[in-house]
């Protein structure tokens, strides 16, 4: 790809501090990627199942070997704590091995034909070039997630990382080149000033065949509608309002450790957070007590240094959602336990680790993805109540719920109106999972035997005159 000298600076959002520049790249760069990866599809897609395991395989021991380095850069441009940033590697690493594994194992069928003379098959074959668009809250898990089955599958990509977290998409495809990806089948569109033209580019395309997207629930609307002027495929991960129930028989220790590891990984800045923790009556005022002693223990700061528990939030805007989310909800009512307001006597973008008691449902936090370090605690009485208010949500990324009833169990995550759900636990991304929403978190499944199959086209054949004298 050509380099224009259009660049833009990133900082380090836990101290402000330039890390280096990356180009500012448009339509016409992007148009240079699309033509790379449409002319390297043609050998790539040719390659043997054997082959493309080998070298996703070699990629992924690549990533283990540089784990330290990997996980620095991913700390040094989103702030997440170095301990976050090597368990988001680790996570990032495995869509290699597993899909290195689903590779070989793409199988066709044979169909029972109603006729004696024709015999039914159908075979897979890669849909042709990818768009992979992602996010910055996990800057090196989001690209794997759809890269991984992508190149399993045979089909090469266009990818545009974040604007705010583009190194550690570059260093992937350095370690790619290195495992023998080659040239042109992984190419990276980096832009921040030109994101919604390239965004647009990247779903019109001709050559482009599928669209892949994690982001908010507005974007994947526009990009959806982009990619329907040529009825590309589109697998959509956006946005979720993740409901966090503890019901009166849960086991509330465990309930606050799930509580604090969904709320507060990454400060709060997941897609699948717990967004709204509805905790039963009875047990109100016990949890809504632990949790808040346990976030006051929080240690925020550079997730290089030693001790921290927290980095910072990516930019200023999140910070500007989380305190309005936060005055909102105390307008109406809510008690702050803990926290509550921007942290001023660190140089990055800090927000306090906070615990809201007492929120009302009219609140924003009810309504949108706080994207922040902000617990809000609601009260509820029963069963049915809370099921019908987790379910008036528009989104169905995921959710949580806490309980020791197997009858409760299995009638509440039968109920919840979500594509993912964990029962007593608040931590349930696995490379082997289909991971995805219904209602307007999006379409299509990444990770899994799923995974690889949004990559790929069915086709049928027919073989006629065969039958026997």
């Amino acid at each position: 790809m050509g380099l224009t000298e259009r660049g833009r600076y990133h900082k380090n959002p836990a101290t402000t501090e330039v890390l280096g520049t990356v180009p500012d790249l448009g339509v016409e760069e992007t148009r240079v990627a699309i033509d790379a990866a449409g002319a390297a599809f043609k050998s790539w897609s040719k390659t043997t199942a054997k082959q493309r395991h080998d070298v996703l395989k070699k990629f992924y021991d690549l990533m283990l070997e540089n784990t330290e380095d990997l996980s620095r850069i991913i700390t040094l441009e989103n702030g997440k704590t170095l301990a976050e940033a090597k368990s988001e590697h680790i996570y990032s690493a495995s869509f290699l091995e597993w899909f290195a594994e689903e590779a070989v194992r793409v199988y066709g069928e044979v169909i029972p034909s109603p006729f004696p003379d024709i015999r039914n098959i159908t075979i897979k074959q890669p849909v042709g070039v990818c768009s992979l668009l992602t996010p910055w809250n996990f800057p090196s898990a989001m690209i794997t997630r759809k890269l991984a089955p992508a190149l399993a599958a045979g089909c090469t990509v266009v990818i545009k990382p974040p604007a705010e977290t583009p190194f550690s998409a570059l260093a992937l495809v350095e370690l790619a080149n290195r495992a023998g990806v080659p040239p042109g089948v992984i190419n990276v569109v980096t832009t921040d000033k030109n994101v919604k033209e390239v965004g647009d580019e990247l779903a019109q395309h001709k050559v482009v065949k599928k669209v892949s997207f994690t982001g908010s629930t507005n974007v994947a609307k526009l990009l959806m509608q982009r990619a329907s002027s040529t009825l590309k495929k589109v697998s959509l991960e956006a946005g979720g309002n993740s409901p966090f129930i503890v019901f009166d028989d849960a086991d509330i220790d465990k309930a606050v450790e799930g509580a604090i590891v969904s709320k507060f990984r990454a400060s709060g800045q997941t897609c699948v957070c717990a967004n709204r923790i509805y905790v039963q009556s009875s047990i109100y005022a016990e949890f809504a007590s632990r949790l808040a002693d346990k976030v006051d223990k929080f240690k925020i700061g550079n997730g290089l240094d030693e001790g921290v528990t927290h980095g910072p939030l990516i930019h200023e805007r999140a910070i500007e959602k989380v305190q309005r989310h936060v005055e909102d909800a105390c307008s109406k009512g809510a008690e702050i336990l803990v926290g509550g307001k921007r942290a001023t006597d660190l140089p990055g973008t800090f927000f306090q680790p906070t615990v809201l008691s007492n929120v009302s449902n009219d609140t924003q936090i009810m309504d949108e993805e706080t994207f922040g370090p902000v617990a809000a605690l609601i009260k509820f009485e029963t069963e049915n109540e809370v099921i019908d208010i987790c379910n008036s949500s528009d989104v169905g990324l995921a959710g949580y719920f806490f309980s020791r009833d197997v009858g409760r169990v299995w009638k509440v995550a039968e109920a919840l109106e979500l594509g993912m759900i964990g029962v007593n636990t608040g931590l349930i991304s696995q490379a082997c999972i289909p991971f995805g929403g219904v209602k307007e978190s999006g379409l299509g499944r990444e990770g899994g035997p799923h995974g690889i199959d949004e990559y790929m086209e069915t086709k049928f054949i027919a073989f006629g005159g065969l039958a026997g004298k």
